[in-house]
């Protein structure tokens, strides 16, 4: 009864075959990781622009409307000018409390892109 034992390989060649591993494992995490943030920098990009064309669009309506109303499609366009105006001035004394939401969302885009 002649049994073989198998000899185990020698740790040095083990642990090299393990940091392989290693090694191939960090690559495939850190292309699933790439890959998730930029899915989700592409669909925020494409809802970001869908929402800026429609609030274009609306800005247009509304200004016609308003025009059609003060019998002045100047009038109508420089109201929407105005309200535009009145936004970006509060947001610019206000740019503190406008910023730290924004960085807080893009941080939380960055490490849940798993």
């Amino acid at each position: 009864m002649d049994s073989k034992k198998e000899t185990p390989p020698p740790i040095i060649d083990q642990f090299a075959e393990y940091v392989e591993t290693r090694i191939k494992l960090a690559k495939y995490q850190a292309i699933e990781s790439g890959s998730s943030f930029a899915a989700n920098i592409i669909a925020d990009l494409v809802l970001i622009m869908s929402a800026l064309l429609t609030f274009f669009f609306a800005s247009l309506t509304l200004a016609y409307f308003l025009g059609d109303l003060l019998q002045g499609t100047w009038k109508g366009f420089g109201i929407i000018a105005l309200l535009y105006l009145i936004i970006v001035l509060v947001i610019k004394f206000n740019r503190k409390n406008v910023e730290k939401p924004l960085i807080n969302i893009f941080i939380q885009k960055i490490f849940k892109a798993k």
